[in-house]
């Protein structure tokens, strides 16, 4: 199911409190926690995670992670105290999996709980959930997106023609598959963007439009393979 945009598996019990999510495994007996994707595009893309040396019994509550993004740096907090089964070591090396799949490679951590009824006791099913994470996410004026921008762009009152130059200067100074988010109220950015991704072979991934307001995804390919639009049927063709 998504909650106002932001995605949320039917099979996940939620932590309200603290903003995160636990399933329960195949096995039946063991879980995986995380953060919500809403709490993912909140924080912004994640810079850092750091494991604390928690042994034994892990009380509800207690912090097992530090999680560090370009907005804030804050706990992450077992839902249901039980023992801790395994650390995602790859969040070490690449902490922004926790906005790009906070559900599936994004996890934190397994644990065992000391008593699984605590997880239908303590937790809420999304359901449940749905009321209280649409008034957080329009509170907190959360935006969730297919892909996490690992830079911004926000080109108001500009001409389209001058945004696309800042762009493709911008894009000069970063690696491949780093992702863009370009916010512009130029009403002929649609068509121009198209235009762009043909000549330059970048990706757009996603466009959505607030108000005036359009706000698009672009993603810095590799190996870029511009592209040709014919003009009688509008199908694309490769250079």
């Amino acid at each position: 199911m998504e909650v106002l945009g932001c995605p949320l598996p039917d099979d996940c019990w939620v932590d309200l409190e603290n903003d995160t999510w636990t399933r329960i495994d195949a096995d039946g007996v063991s879980c995986s926690t995380g953060v919500l994707a809403s709490q993912a595009a909140f924080a912004g893309r994640y810079t850092s995670v750091r494991f604390r040396d928690v042994e034994g019994l892990v009380d509800r509550g207690r912090s097992v992670a530090t999680l560090e993004s370009v907005r804030s740096t804050a706990p992450f907090r077992i839902s249901v105290s039980g023992r801790i089964l395994a650390r995602n070591e790859a969040l070490a090396t690449r902490p922004k999996l926790l906005n790009d799949s906070p559900y599936e490679r994004g996890w934190v951590a397994r644990f065992a709980p000391s008593d699984p009824k605590d997880i239908a006791r303590l937790l809420a099913t999304p359901e449940k959930a749905r009321s209280t994470l649409e008034a957080l996410i329009a509170e907190r004026r959360i935006r969730c997106f297919p892909a996490t921008p690992d830079l911004e762009m926000y080109e108001i009152g500009s001409e389209c023609s001058a945004t696309l130059a800042k762009l493709d200067e911008e894009l000069t100074h970063h690696p491949p598959d780093e992702i863009v988010l370009l916010v512009t109220d130029d009403p002929t950015s649609p068509i121009e963007l198209v235009r762009w991704s043909d000549r330059t072979g970048h990706t757009v991934l996603h466009h959505r439009v607030e108000g005036k307001l359009h706000h698009f995804l672009i993603r810095k390919e590799a190996a870029p393979v511009p592209r040709m639009r014919r003009a009688a049927t509008g199908e694309l063709g490769s250079v």
